[in-house]
């Protein structure tokens, strides 16, 4: 009877788990992906390119630090911080939701 709960409680954490990532990837729904191309343009482009060698580089490796919603929103923050640029919340929503369209595209 064991056995049979191992894969009954992983189908339920998977399940769990997709849900968050669906509700999370909505969290960018209703940013403007067109304003936060212009602001990736303007201020990450040039720290990416310094960093990694390229724009995408930073997106698409594969040991890439953002693997959900949740931790691009941290990363977003995370640079705002470090280069003063001193973005809104909901500035970095619109950031998010360019980077997941052009990038990540997370399920919703």
């Amino acid at each position: 009877m064991a056995a049979r709960a191992i894969p009954v409680a992983i189908l339920a954490v998977f399940t769990a788990s997709s849900a968050l990532a669906q509700q999370q990837a909505a969290t960018f729904a209703t940013a403007d992906a067109t304003q936060g191309k212009a602001m990736v343009d303007k201020d990450c482009n040039a720290c990416h390119v310094r960093t990694f060698g390229d724009v995408a580089t930073a997106y698409t490796r594969i040991d890439r630090r953002v693997n959900t919603p949740a931790q691009l929103k941290a990363q977003i923050a995370y640079c705002n911080s470090q280069l003063g640029t001193g973005y809104f919340p909901e500035e970095e929503e619109h950031i998010g939701a360019y980077l997941d369209l052009q990038y990540y595209r997370f399920k919703r």
